[in-house]
């Protein structure tokens, strides 16, 4: 039997729209945009079964319960991608090439920007996980199947123990619906990740505008050095 380890206290740690089952399982499952039969899925065998529907906040969740359980090694993505957020294709490019200025490099959703998940954390669902992909596919009995072959092939827990990751709710990329995070409509989530775009480039031309301005203020203090030494060493000379 594959060895294993606790989970963080209080597994799952995050809240969130899916369902849990054996944390001893070596498979989690989402179904980003689609609503199955999540409970049944746990029942087959998942530590974790539910949808992910937005590429910040949503995957962010569903990567700190993950991480929470040294004992997941597989991640099941199944179910409909998102339109506009392209929550599954976000997850994957996440896990490939991580985040560069707090953007998922690769992904094509509208705004997969990560704001809970520190580099160590992003490292850690890498190396941790393993990425299996039957996207588009709803079917409950091929979605078991791989379940099993999966569990078949359950390398064990992760050497390292449980990392906590706190998520907050306020991240950028959803609206507040009743107490309730629901993504974004496809328009808004273009408007918001235009928005971050100029934050961001705004933020690139203030520091560029400070490093000139040192640059300039620097050039001028060195040539009122240089004029000072020059008239310095032209007194000396008369006074010879």
């Amino acid at each position: 039997m594959a060895d294993k380890k606790s989970p963080a206290s209080g597994w799952p740690l995050v809240k969130g729209d899916f369902h849990s089952g054996d944390a001893n399982s070596p498979v989690a499952v989402v179904t980003m945009g689609s609503h199955l039969d999540e409970q049944g899925v746990c029942d087959a065998g998942a530590a974790l079964c539910g949808s992910c529907k937005t590429e910040n906040l949503g995957l962010e969740k569903v990567i700190a319960n993950v991480i929470a359980n040294p004992n997941i090694r597989f991640m099941l993505f199944c179910g409909t991608e998102v339109k506009g957020h392209l929550s599954g294709q976000t997850f994957a490019a996440l896990h490939k090439g991580g985040v560069k200025d707090g953007r998922v490099v690769g992904a094509e959703g509208a705004i997969p920007f990560i704001e809970n998940l520190n580099d160590a954390a992003i490292k850690r669902f890498q190396e941790q996980t393993e990425i299996v992909n039957i996207m588009e596919t709803e079917d409950i009995g091929a979605i078991k199947a791989k379940i099993n072959e999966l569990k078949a092939r359950d390398p064990g827990a992760f050497a390292a123990e449980a990392i906590v990751v706190e998520v907050k709710e306020a991240a950028g990329g959803a609206e507040e619906a009743g107490g309730e995070v629901r993504p974004l409509s496809g328009e808004m989530a273009l408007i918001t990740a235009r928005m971050k775009i100029i934050e961001k480039m705004v933020t690139d031309i203030g520091y560029r505008d400070k490093f000139a301005a040192g640059v300039y203020a620097g050039k001028i203090e060195g040539l009122m050095i240089g004029l000072i030494v020059s008239f310095a060493l032209v007194g000396i000379l008369m006074m010879r």
